[in-house]
């Protein structure tokens, strides 16, 4: 008897098929087949019946397929092409990435195009920023020449 929890299943003891009954099991699987047989030969009614049947059974379907008679139409099926019907030299389409990718290297190409020649907002920032740059470049020069020559007059005055 186990003591307190839960034990594994080793150690059961084994249980083995008679062989009486295997052999039992054994005649009625033949009956049943022989059966079969002498029905598929008689009438050729019957023989259209089966046959229909017979495709539906080669089509089982595994899990609840079986149950469902619907095809799901969202679904696509795998169909193999031959090598003949294969055209290489077709464009193939292309993904979502890809797709998106493409048009995101177009419109940066765009926007520095539009960049270069001064229309984007930030272009425009920047030619201000530059032009007050200047001014203040042009300025510091203008006062570095005026200090350069006061210097040389108050040396020529001594």
């Amino acid at each position: 008897m186990p003591r307190g929890g839960k034990k594994g299943h080793k150690g059961r003891g084994k249980q083995f098929s008679n062989p009486e009954e295997i052999d039992r099991q054994m005649k009625a699987q033949r009956e049943l087949e022989a059966n079969a047989g002498v029905e598929k030969e008689s009438g050729s009614e019957s023989e259209e019946e089966s046959s229909s049947e017979d495709e539906s059974e080669c089509k089982k379907r595994s899990g609840v397929e079986g149950l469902i008679e619907i095809e799901n139409p969202n679904r696509i099926s795998q169909k193999s092409k031959k090598v003949t019907e294969v055209d290489v030299e077709a464009p193939r389409e292309l993904s979502r990435r890809e797709r998106e990718e493409i048009e995101k290297q177009k419109s940066k190409e765009r926007y520095m195009k539009l960049h270069l020649e001064g229309k984007t907002e930030q272009a425009r920032a920047d030619l201000a920023r530059l032009a007050i740059i200047k001014k203040q470049r042009e300025e510091a020069a203008k006062k570095r020449d005026e200090l350069r020559k006061d210097a040389e007059e108050a040396k020529a005055k001594r």
